[in-house]
């Protein structure tokens, strides 16, 4: 469409990235899919885009619906260009914004709806919104919903969805609960995979360093004297994240923190002064793994080791975005070799470990030595995600037929 390629080239966007090149000539087709790629390749245009030029030439509507706020302002941000270009409206459902405000958005009639599963949920109850005319549904960061809880949410959402649309799933990792979900809700889908699940990008240099708790504060302070980038912070715990935070604005490092206890606003604030330079230093749980779209994130620091090893290949993938190169250092105590190994396995790959100047002697033995005594930090889902990578893809067929209803 000439006003989409239009916008493509006044921003100068003139190669496809894989997931774009593999996923856009289907979608155009009309074929339900799942885009398996990793973080930072893409993927919002690649379900974007032919949405855009399929509600172009008709009436009816699209529905984006995404796991956290952050994630649905990105994509809003991306897509608005191109919807305005085309005479599109857009609009934001998201919890923590005045539920007022979004009724007088659905006045303006806009024709594609960015949402989360809650605030969504809440609307379809009050009956404020009707998806019955949504024509293209695209779950965005379908496994990271899954692992928010959000199934019953999108069932209920996918239940209020006609019969017969468009659906399109992408997801960073393909686990067990992605495959029920594309064979009870989508027609046939046909499978897209750009990387394997677990697959990191290829631009950016990974290490973890042995560190004792008590150690990590002085740690993280000496490495962001060494690099003067911006820098992500990856905290466990929304307390660990504000602790993080004051120590570092007062040693004068100008940090922000971003967590589930920070209303929308204050979330958003942290976030654009981060984007605009404001901050030199955004501390993170992980609702900020696949909501960050920051190009310029020069070093990503895992403070604390994800509570499960999927969300490692997220965290990093806010570094060596748009094929730049990055750097991500993970902190990781004495005791969690396991966990050192299941990342590794994971990912295919050995972490480069290395001792910092400024620590005490930790032994290496004492760190990764004999696993099986080490705790186990990777138990709240012992097999959910080892077991599913092995499982296979839906049936590949172009055909479209009626979709069954959970």
């Amino acid at each position: 469409m000439p006003a989409l390629l239009q916008v493509l080239n006044a921003r100068n966007i003139t190669k496809p990235t894989p997931i774009q090149h593999q996923a856009i000539p289907l979608a155009l087709e009309g074929k339900d899919l799942i885009g398996i790629a990793q973080t930072g390749t893409g993927k919002t245009f690649a379900f974007g885009l032919p949405m855009l030029q399929k509600l172009a030439s008709g009436k009816r509507r699209g529905l984006i619906v995404l796991p956290t706020r952050e994630l649905a302002y990105q994509v809003e941000e991306a897509l608005k260009p191109f919807a305005s270009a085309i005479g599109i409206r857009t609009a934001v459902f998201v919890g923590g914004a005045p539920m007022n405000l979004q009724r007088r958005m659905i006045k303006s009639n806009p024709r594609i709806l960015i949402a989360t599963p809650g605030r969504l949920n809440d609307h379809l109850q009050k009956k404020t919104v009707s998806l019955n005319e949504v024509d293209v549904l695209v779950l965005d960061e379908a496994d990271r919903m899954l692992d928010m809880g959000f199934k019953p949410q999108i069932d209920k959402i996918l239940s209020h969805a006609p019969k017969l649309r468009q659906t399109l799933l992408f997801s960073a990792t393909m686990p067990q609960e992605i495959i029920k979900l594309a064979t009870t809700q989508m027609s046939m889908p046909l499978r897209i995979e750009v990387a394997p699940a677990g697959t990191t990008a290829s631009k950016v240099e990974q290490e973890v360093i042995i560190v004792r708790q008590q150690d990590k504060l002085s740690l993280l302070q000496s490495l962001l004297q060494e690099d003067k980038g911006q820098v992500l912070v990856f905290s466990r715990t929304k307390h660990g994240a504000k602790k993080i935070t004051r120590s570092l604005n007062d040693k004068n490092f100008r940090a922000a923190e971003i967590h589930s206890n920070k209303s929308l606003a204050q979330r958003r604030a942290a976030l654009e002064g981060f984007k605009k330079g404001k901050y030199r230093v955004l501390v993170a749980t992980d609702i900020a793994s696949r909501g960050i779209d920051v190009t310029d994130i020069a070093l990503v620091i895992n403070y604390d080791l994800p509570d499960d090893p999927a969300d490692y290949v997220h965290r990093i993938g806010r570094t060596g975005r748009a094929e730049k190169e990055g750097k991500a250092i993970s902190f990781a105590t004495p005791t969690q070799a396991r966990s050192i190994r299941d990342i590794e396995k994971l990912i295919r790959s050995p972490l480069q470990r290395r001792q910092h100047a400024s620590l005490p002697s930790v032994s290496m033995e004492e760190s990764v030595g004999s696993s099986d005594s080490a705790p186990r930090r990777f138990s709240g889902r012992p097999n959910s995600r080892g077991s599913s990578r092995r499982s296979g893809p839906p049936p590949r067929s172009g055909a479209r037929g009626r979709m069954r209803r959970r």
